[in-house]
C-alpha cells in the first residue's frame, strides 16, 4: 500500500470516522491502510480525505469515507470471506473490504470505470480484488454463496439474485429506496430467514440492471 499521506488519513479517521462511532477495529486499519488520494481524479487530489464525495467520471462518485466505514463495519468482514461487491466505481470501496482480508468479487457495469478501477488497485498494490463487467443485479454465482454482500449504488429493493447468493450466516448491506433517497439496510441470513435492520437516509447513485432501476433518467 501507498504510505504517502499516511497524516491526513489518520486525521479522517479520528475526526471522520471514529469520533462518529465506528468502532471495528479492522475497518479502521483498512481506513488508515488504503490511500484514497489513488481512487480519486488528479484533479480532486487535493480533497481526497476531506469527508464528502468525490465525482469520478461516468456519472459516478467516489463516497464519502464515513460512509465506506459504515458500510463495511455493517458488513462485518471476518478473514478469509469472500465479498461480493455491486458497483466498483472507483476501486476505492473493493480495496478497503480486501485490507480487511478478505478476497472480493466487484462487479461493474460500465467497462470505462472498470477499467480505471483496476489501474487504481493495481496502482495501491491491491491483489485479492477482482473486477468483472456484467448486470450485478443478476448476481454472480460463479464464486457463490458470500460471505458479505455490498451495493454501492441506491436499489429500489434488494435483487433477489442476491439475496439467493448470501451464504447461511452472511451479511448483505444495501442502499434501499428511490432514486432521491435511501435507507441503509443491513440484511442477515439465517437459513432461509433474513433478517432486516434500518440504519439511517443515505443518497447514492441509482444501481442499473435488471433488478434495479431500469434506465438512467435524471434521479
Amino acid at each position: 500500500m501507498d504510505t504517502s499521506r499516511a497524516a491526513e488519513r489518520e486525521e479522517m479517521v479520528e475526526r471522520q470516522i471514529e469520533a462518529r462511532g465506528v468502532t471495528n477495529s479492522r475497518v479502521l486499519h483498512a481506513m488508515r491502510t488504503v490511500p484514497r488520494h489513488v481512487f480519486v481524479p488528479e484533479s480532486h487530489s487535493r480533497e481526497a480525505y476531506e469527508d464528502y464525495p468525490l465525482p469520478i467520471g461516468n456519472g459516478q462518485t467516489i463516497s464519502q469515507p464515513y460512509i465506506v466505514a459504515v458500510m463495511t463495519e455493517l458488513l462485518s468482514p471476518e478473514i478469509g470471506d469472500t465479498i461480493l461487491e455491486i458497483g466498483t466505481g472507483s476501486g476505492y470501496q473493493a480495496a478497503v473490504l480486501a485490507a480487511c482480508n478478505t478476497t472480493v468479487i466487484s462487479i461493474e457495469r460500465i467497462p470505462q470505470v472498470a477499467e480505471q478501477a483496476v489501474k487504481n488497485l493495481a496502482a495501491a498494490d491491491v491483489t485479492n480484488v477482482r473486477v468483472i463487467v456484467t448486470d450485478g443485479t443478476l448476481g454472480y454465482s460463479d464464486e457463490g454463496p458470500y460471505n458479505g454482500i455490498l451495493i454501492t449504488a441506491g436499489t429500489p429493493e434488494i435483487p433477489k439474485p442476491l439475496l439467493d447468493e448470501l451464504a447461511d450466516g452472511g451479511r448483505l448491506v444495501a442502499p434501499v429506496g428511490d432514486r432521491a433517497i435511501q435507507d441503509l439496510v443491513r440484511v442477515k441470513r439465517e437459513g432461509e430467514t433474513y433478517h432486516t435492520q434500518r440504519y439511517g437516509a443515505v443518497r447514492f447513485v441509482p444501481l442499473i440492471g435488471t433488478y434495479g432501476w431500469r434506465n438512467e433518467e435524471k434521479w
